[in-house]
Order: structure tokens, then sequence, then C-alpha cells
């Protein structure tokens, strides 16, 4: 008897909406700072909040761009684009290295109102 109660109440109940929820990042070959993001951040980046919260998605600028809705066309590289349930709200244009990356990953975050995946 209280089983099928408890289905019941579990489907009633609201379901919590999870956004989709990426960064991109648009290189090039030959891009200094694209290397030096990737000897500084890469291999931290998915065991961050932000990371996990964001996977990356990397693409080249000169190949196939991602079926998302930029505000803009990309010009630079790296190019870092907040991207929520397929539209961008948010980019860093360039890498300013690490500990500027950082802050300016986490105002996009906090202007697009997305909290953080802390678990893990």
């Amino acid at each position: 008897m209280l089983k099928p109660l408890a289905i019941l109440l579990f489907t009633l109940l609201p379901q919590t909406v999870v956004a989709d929820v990426r960064l991109f990042m648009a290189e090039e070959r030959g891009c200094y700072w694209c290397a030096q993001w990737n000897e500084e951040i890469s291999h931290i980046y998915p065991k961050t909040p932000e990371g996990r919260t964001a996977p990356l998605v990397r693409y080249d600028l000169h190949g196939d761009t991602p079926d998302v809705a930029f505000v803009r066309r990309v010009s630079f590289t790296p190019t870092f684009i907040l991207v929520q349930d397929g539209v961008e709200v948010g980019r860093i244009e360039g890498y300013p290295g690490e500990d500027f990356f950082w802050g300016l990953l986490g105002k996009m975050f906090d202007r697009a109102n997305i909290p953080f995946d802390e678990a893990g």
C-alpha cells in the first residue's frame, strides 16, 4: 500500500529542471594562448565546480561551428563561450592568465544565474 502511494507522490512532485550548460572553447592550430590555457587549466578544469557545471566543448575556429545561438562570430582564439540551453550567456575573448580566467569565468556564471555543481 505504501509503495504505490510513494510512487504516486514522487510522480506528482515538481521535478527540478536541469539546464544544459556547456563552456565552448574556440581554438586554432598554432594559438599560443590556447597552448597556455591547455598547460595551466585544461587538466584541472573538469575537476572544478565550474567544469562539472559546464563541461568543456572544444571546437576549431576554422572548422564546423557548433549548433549554438552565439551572440556574434568568434574572431579570436581562445574564446570561451558559456552556453545555457543552446544560447550564449557569456564569453571571454582571449586568455588573460590563470588568475584572471577563474575570476572572469565566475562572473559569467553569476551574471547568468548559473549555480556551481559543488558535488564531487
